[in-house]
């Protein structure tokens, strides 16, 4: 064999492995459940869907946003943090009135009011489009207090740091996963989309989250597809040099490497083309955005791809956005307001777009974070924690709900590992396959693709949210 044919040979060896240890490096439990995904891998649809997570980076304060309203709750919170608590006389215009009060492990019932910042959002709790999920956090498997302590059963590694924690909630894995279970749940319905490259959507630049096995994520700006310049105007003024540098870049070639990226950006630009096309022709959006706000730019593109949906043939989407900022150990007095009044904004505008274009029950929205806040204070902030509380909201959703149990209010109390950290009651995986299952995910593709699904009982698999 020539000193060539063995350097290709080996080039090839080392995609093949490489491609290999990608799917076995997220966990061991789905790469060894492959079967499960081929069969569900031809999954589809005669209708419209779409997830759209909303990452709140940093480690959103839980306390502070979902605020304890019960008089003994509210009590026991505002002598942990009296200088951070809210007044409980400013909480009773966001006063949550479920359909059913939530009861804590001591069969108490609690009370719950939004941050006044998140008032925008209780009309869409009232009328039934909104849940709020109590105490999610990344689980390997149901976990007590005293198991945790004797760490008698498995954790999820690297607990509170914000790289490994924000990639355990978006791919089960810590910092270095290839996947994420958005991306994985793309794999299943990319082949149903006209046009798989829009199966899972970034508008907030790259996140494991969207990645999955075969499904790449596509990403754009808050404004639009992000332009080739030289492609889209004549270059140096010859509409010749822009042809020849697009054949240039686009033509077949015969190292493996330089194909591979030469496809790369042949698929890159096509996809430029086909949105722009689509979105040229899609529903114009009359809803109100808010001004300055990246989360409720972000998320008006998201609107208006949904909008060209049709256009390009896609039945099944997954969309990320994301706002930074939470990471509040200082100052949370003064920034989380504001963050969480961006986030309020931008959510129910969205909510009100999709119900203009007649998709509202068609399109969930969800939050998710790094990791709760401590419930103890850290001078005039909170430390990184684990459970929290989100929102789900949607036209399908179950609404005007609390799903999960509350946690009591306390320092080292029955539901926290110390400092008001809260062990979470309901997981990550849980709060997954019950999106993934409204997607249309079958029960066997859920166990595949979330590797901690298998050590809950079927029956608390899924949240009932939806």
């Amino acid at each position: 064999m020539s000193r060539s044919s063995t350097m290709n040979a080996s080039r090839r060896a080392f995609l093949q492995r490489a491609s290999a240890l990608s799917v076995a490096g997220v966990a061991a439990p789905w790469a060894l459940n492959l079967a499960a995904l081929a069969e569900a891998s031809a999954a589809t649809a005669s209708d419209y869907k779409a997830i759209v997570c909303v990452f709140l980076y940093g480690g959103n304060d839980y306390a502070n946003t979902v605020v304890p309203y019960d008089a003994n709750s509210y009590n026991a919170y505002y002598n942990l943090r009296p200088k951070l608590a809210l007044a409980r006389d400013g909480l009773a215009a966001t006063l949550l009135n479920p359909a059913s009060a939530p009861v804590d492990s001591s069969g108490a019932l609690r009370q719950y009011a939004l941050a006044p910042q998140l008032s925008p959002l209780l009309p869409l709790f009232d009328a039934g489009k909104m849940g709020v999920l109590l105490n999610v956090g990344p689980l390997i498997q149901p976990t007590t207090k005293q198991q945790y302590l004797a760490k008698s059963v498995p954790l999820p590694p690297k607990l509170f740091s914000h790289n490994d924690q924000q990639s355990i909630w978006q791919s089960s894995a810590p910092e270095g996963a290839v996947s994420g279970w958005g991306g994985r749940i793309g794999d299943l319905f990319e082949a149903g989309n006209g046009n798989a490259t829009f199966t899972c959507v970034n508008v907030s630049g790259n996140a494991v989250y969207l990645a999955g096995r075969s499904a790449v994520q596509y990403q754009v700006s808050s404004s639009g597809p992000v332009s080739f310049d030289a492609l889209q105007k004549p270059l140096f003024g010859s509409t010749a040099a822009s042809s020849a540098l697009q054949t240039m870049l686009t033509q077949p070639r015969a190292h493996l490497l330089e194909q591979e990226y030469t496809r790369v950006t042949k698929r890159s630009i096509d996809a430029n083309a086909t949105l722009n096309t689509a979105l040229a022709g899609a529903p114009a959006i009359n809803t109100a955005f808010p001004a300055s706000n990246s989360l409720g730019d972000q998320l008006k593109m998201v609107a208006r791809m949904i909008s060209a949906a049709g256009s390009v043939g896609a039945k099944r989407q997954v969309f990320f956005v994301s706002l930074g900022g939470f990471d509040t150990h200082d100052g949370l007095s003064t920034v989380h307001p504001g963050l969480l009044g961006s986030v309020a904004s931008a959510l129910s505008a969205f909510y009100a777009a999709t119900v203009e274009l007649g998709v509202a029950d068609k399109v969930t929205t969800f939050t998710a974070s790094d990791f709760g806040r401590t419930l103890t204070v850290n001078t005039d902030g909170s430390d990184h924690g684990w459970g929290s509380m989100h929102c789900v909201l949607g036209g399908a959703v179950k609404g005007r709900g609390f799903y999960g149990i509350p946690p009591l209010v306390a320092n080292n109390g029955a539901d926290d590992v110390g400092q008001g950290r809260l062990l979470p009651t309901t997981s990550v995986d849980q709060y997954a396959a019950t999106l993934g299952s409204w997607l249309g995910v079958s029960d066997s593709a859920l166990l595949a693709l979330l590797p901690n699904l298998a050590n809950y009982n079927a029956s608390a698999r899924r949240l009932g949210f939806l």
